[in-house]
């Protein structure tokens, strides 16, 4: 999937790995713009916000789109350029492509409900407990591209190198440096986003900033393809797709479930965090933590790793969540409220010569 032979002229015929194109389809079909939403109800609501309520709102507002800004460049900065499959390639550069779309939408939030959008955009970078978070969610991406630029700039890459000792050291590392990014966007994809969503989600369950809500659903739709991107990818290489990649995943197996460990402490933090000038109604911070616990539980299990945490995977602490991740499960009037739960080119092409056999003139 990475590091092979060179991609050459795009084609989408042939595929090694068949799910990574049905994944492009997936998202392609999952087309949608922000502008779509109304948040005109929005603005109104956020007016009649508590201050713990709005502490809230604008604290987990602040930190997607910091994750986001990073999401909006990291794939196809970090993974693309060492990418040799043509299906992987074309779902790298959907996935990027969708992920800028999550920042427009937070640009499209703020603008529309802030009278002075400066009062997030200019204090982001400002707040203490978002930047520590961002550290952890930037560490891995930034160690692999200091690696992989250092590995092409050298001569290193050169066919007439290739049996050189540290050649083989310096890729076996920059291949370590690699698992290590895309677990940690697993991570980020799976985990770091769900405490905010809960949130979103309950102010919508209040009936409050519904419009935001969904613009949220519609990315937590997005954020499970691309978690699903990286699961298999993680996979891929657990099952053989590179041996030297199959090893380093044998060996990086304590160090991705401490990685996971330490996210699922960040979230705890910052659920307390949100809650310390009190919580709302149907949300508050032991709930908020059970409910993360039970997402890395998940998570851990779908990349083959032992989960870890107490909360029992057939319980969903939060389970009117579901309402809002699964957008079919959304009955909504056209009159009432926009519809999220449409699919854009959702065709299946899966017609054979018997379909029709039963049919007669």
């Amino acid at each position: 999937m990475f590091f092979g032979a060179p991609l050459g002229m795009q084609q989408y015929v042939d595929y090694k790995y068949p799910d990574f194109e049905r994944l492009t389809q997936s998202q392609l079909g999952f087309f949608w713009r922000p502008e779509e939403v109304s948040l005109q109800k929005d603005r109104s609501d956020y007016k009649t916000l508590n201050d713990q309520q709005k502490h809230i709102y604008t604290s987990n507002l602040k930190y997607q789109i910091l994750l986001d800004s990073v999401q909006g460049r990291g794939p196809g900065m970090a993974f693309a350029p060492y990418c040799s499959l043509p299906e992987l390639e074309g779902c790298i550069g959907v996935w990027n492509f969708m992920e800028q779309i999550h920042s427009r939408s937070y640009t499209h939030i703020i603008k529309n409900v802030y009278a002075d959008p400066s009062e997030v955009f200019d204090t982001v970078l400002d707040d203490e407990k978002i930047l520590a978070r961002a550290k952890s969610v930037t560490g891995a991406y930034d160690e692999f591209l200091e690696a992989a630029g250092q590995y092409a700039d050298s001569n290193f890459w050169k066919p007439s190198w290739k049996d050189s000792p540290t050649t083989q050291w310096t890729l076996h590392d920059l291949k370590r440096k690699l698992y290590r990014a895309v677990a940690n966007v697993n991570i980020l994809e799976g985990i770091r986003f769900y405490v905010s969503f809960a949130c979103s989600f309950a102010f919508g369950e209040l009936k409050l900033m519904e419009g935001s809500a969904k613009i949220i659903a519609l990315i937590a739709r997005d954020e499970s393809q691309h978690l699903n991107i990286t699961q298999k990818i993680l996979k891929r290489w657990d099952q053989g797709d590179d041996p030297e990649m199959q090893e380093i995943a044998r060996e990086e197996r304590e160090n991705i479930t401490q990685m996971f460990i330490d996210a699922v402490e960040e979230e705890k933090d910052w659920a307390t965090y949100l809650f310390s000038q009190g919580s709302i109604i149907g949300l508050n911070e032991r709930l908020l933590t059970q409910y993360v616990e039970w997402t890395a539980n998940r998570r851990m299990k779908a990349i083959g790793l032992t989960p870890v945490f107490d909360q029992p995977l057939s319980t969903n602490p939060l389970p009117w969540t579901n309402h809002w991740l699964n957008s079919k499960g959304q009955q909504n009037a056209p009159q009432e409220t926009e519809i999220e739960s449409y699919i854009v080119g959702g065709i299946k092409q899966d017609v054979g010569k018997e379909t029709f056999a039963g049919f007669s003139l």
